[in-house]
């Protein structure tokens, strides 16, 4: 062996390890920090923390600091919070690959969930476009808990014809299909599109949502949600444990997946030539990738077929398009899905029935 092959190949002994170890310091899990003191004359509040990854046996009911507004800031009064895939995955830091960003061995924001609905307590100087009483809903880190604080992007108000527990499941979940059905995949009057897992928190609003928008719409669900599906304006509805769409007949201009239960080549067979397919996660074990394997090969493969492949990232800080999904629901075009409703003290449990995946719409964690 030469000196410059085996200077290589101790090179690429030396990655070998280093990424051996970056992989092991990514999965393990830390034990959880102490809770940090309470500055004896804050006022308290009511949340939901986790100072480690785990099982929902790891989210804890906890008096903690009540926040306060900043300049650019509002004070919200929590009155109901929605669970999302999002938060199971943060709470169990899985796939691996996002502990790179939110925390290696142990979360850094001990605070969990995302949607709410609530009423403003408090505005600090620099708020514009909401004041104190204001019904509203959208989407602050740490959702869980009695008191949020955020900022303007990702808030609206409320919709006068729903109730705080529905337009607390809308933001994420609704975002997602919104983004999914318009943007990418570009649904326009008159198409036809199926929607896999039209029964779960983002299908039930996904189904409503591409009726809104005038196409022809096929939702594929399990026997005991088909009656649910159809109720909320599905066109036509397939049984799954009856029959596999990847095998009939019926080509669609979109096929938007919420599921990934099937190979991309069999979505792509009852694709129309120029059809789109928009995947927003997939059923996984992989502990890395976990739900954006489908995803990525969905961007990989596009290239190379006549029809679009793609993956959605929603963006829920859209405000306009809370304001979209605010006119819907006005309009008495969307209405959303309530499963079950659980209290604060409840979450643990709540997150446990997420997680097994056989939601019929939303979860909600009631704080009145």
């Amino acid at each position: 062996m030469t000196r410059s092959s085996k200077i290589v190949s101790t090179l690429l002994v030396l990655a070998g390890v280093a990424l051996a170890a970056l992989a092991i310091a990514i999965s393990h899990d830390s034990a959880p920090a102490p809770a940090p003191a309470l500055r004896s004359n804050a006022a308290r509040m009511k949340a939901i923390v986790y100072r480690q990854y785990g099982s929902p046996d790891v989210l804890k009911l906890e008096e903690v600091e009540k926040p306060t507004a900043a300049a650019n800031e509002l004070l919200i009064k929590v009155h109901d919070a929605s669970l999302n895939p999002l938060d199971w995955h943060f709470m169990r830091g899985k796939p691996y690959v996002m502990r790179m960003q939110v925390g290696m061995g142990t979360p850094k924001s001990t605070r969990i969930g995302v949607d709410f609905s609530g009423t403003v307590e408090a505005v600090g100087a620099d708020v514009k476009q909401f004041k104190a009483g204001d019904e509203i809903f959208g989407t602050a880190d740490g959702a869980l808990a009695e008191y949020v604080t955020s900022t303007e992007v990702g808030l609206a108000l409320k919709p006068s014809n729903m109730s705080f527990a529905q337009a607390a499941s809308v933001p994420v979940a609704a975002i997602t299909a919104l983004q999914g059905l318009r943007d990418k995949g570009q649904l326009k009057a008159g198409q036809r599109v199926l929607i896999n897992g039209a029964s779960g928190g983002v299908g039930t609003f996904a189904v409503q949502i591409a009726k809104s928008l005038g196409a022809d719409v096929t939702g594929v669900c399990s026997t005991r949600n088909v009656d649910l599906v159809r109720s909320i304006g599905a066109d036509h509805v397939i049984d799954y444990t009856k029959e596999d769409f990847t095998k009939g007949s019926q080509h669609y201009d979109l096929i938007f997946d919420t599921v990934g239960n099937h190979a991309l080549l069999d979505d792509r067979r009852v694709l129309n030539p120029h059809g789109i397919f928009v995947i927003i996660g997939a059923q996984s074990d992989d502990p890395w990738l976990g739900p954006l394997a489908s995803p990525i090969k969905a961007y990989l493969i596009s290239p190379f077929v006549s029809q679009k492949f793609s993956m959605l990232m929603a963006d829920a800080n859209k405000t306009q398009d809370l304001d979209t999904l605010r006119d819907l629901m006005q309009a008495g075009k969307l209405t959303p899905v309530i499963d079950r409703q659980y209290t604060l003290n409840e979450t643990p449990a709540a997150m446990r029935y997420l997680e097994q995946g056989h939601a019929r719409g939303k979860v909600i964690v009631s704080l009145e």
